[in-house]
């Protein structure tokens, strides 16, 4: 995978939780940056893990299925990314009353449920050529900006915004899987 796949890629990953943090900034009352740095980072690492967990996993299965490879990788970020952008649709039933600060566990909770698709991902990584320990900084990192970035402004754009940037990541993904798709066949087809 190269570089310009894994910006995409990682900022793809991040567009979920930016939704999940536009929500979480629009229920806090007056978030401020070191609470927004704190949600990002607790975000970012999770992101970062869950496909490093999901690589290894897939890892553990590429030896078996090497031959049909690109399909899987092609299959998984196709669904993932239908999926996300069918949540961009979905309306969000969070009516509650303003806070100053979430608590860890919830935070914790909210970014393993936005990382669930990056450890998917990370599988489907697992069969093609990539450099996992890269690829899950990348996450991370964006992951961190995004939601960082969605604290602050959450209050002000609401969760309509947040929702299109989920169905641009879904999207995202699904251009992804086309292009490993596409690479994979173009390289396997006899050159005439």
């Amino acid at each position: 995978m190269n570089l310009f796949s894994t910006i995409v890629l990682a900022f793809a990953m991040s567009t979920d939780a930016f939704a999940a943090a536009v929500g979480k900034g629009a229920a806090l009352h007056k978030p401020r940056l070191r609470e927004a740095l704190r949600t990002g980072l607790i975000f970012g690492v999770i992101e970062a893990i869950t496909p490093v967990i999901g690589w290894a996993l897939g890892s553990v299965a590429a030896q078996y299925v090497a031959a049909w490879d690109h399909w899987i990788a092609f299959g998984m970020l196709c669904i993932l990314g239908a999926l996300m952008i069918r949540n961009g649709f979905a309306k969000d039933e969070e009516d509650a009353a303003p806070v100053t600060r979430h608590s860890f566990w919830l935070l914790a909770a909210t970014g393993f449920a936005t990382s669930i698709d990056a450890m998917a991902v990370g599988v489907g990584l697992a069969f093609i050529d990539n450099n996992i320990v890269i690829t899950a900084l990348a996450i991370g990192l964006a992951t961190m900006l995004m939601v960082s970035i969605g604290v602050m402004v959450g209050r002000f754009i609401g969760g309509v915004a947040g929702k299109r940037a989920e169905m641009l990541g879904g999207l995202a993904l699904i251009g992804i899987g086309c292009t490993i798709l596409y690479e994979h066949l173009h390289a396997a087809a006899p050159a005439l």
